[in-house]
């Protein structure tokens, strides 16, 4: 198996024994991201919608090292804290994808996640 890790400074530090992302064949899988500010390794928790944009920059930055854009998503999982926030993170994360088809995805209600966020993204893209 042709496995490489892919890492950038442009995204936060994973915070547990993770990668940020994995690369194999022609795929890359991206860990779930937080809203973290990878300069400063604080969260980002303003509101929801800032607090997407940064996840969806995190990724950005992860897609960016291998030379990938939001174009090359095929699978996306969101999770939120709460879907009463459904519509404002919807809205961010398709703003993301405004120049493409937009990748298969599922969107779940979790009773928790890392640090006390509301939004975590994962996604899968191949090249």
């Amino acid at each position: 198996m042709d496995k490489k890790v892919v890492y950038t400074s442009n995204a936060p530090e994973p915070i547990g024994p993770y990668s940020q992302a994995i690369k194999v064949g022609s795929f890359l899988y991206l860990s779930g991201q937080i809203a973290i500010d990878p300069a400063s390794g604080e969260l980002i928790l303003d509101d929801i919608e800032t607090e997407t944009h940064q996840v969806m920059k995190n990724i950005q930055a992860i897609l960016t090292q291998e030379k990938l854009t939001f174009k090359h998503v095929v699978k996306s999982s969101i999770f939120l804290k709460s879907m009463h926030d459904f519509a404002r993170v919807n809205a961010v994360y398709g703003s993301y994808f405004k120049d493409t088809d937009p990748p298969a995805r599922e969107t779940v209600e979790v009773s928790g996640l890392p640090k006390g966020v509301q939004v975590e993204i994962s996604i899968t893209a191949h090249f």
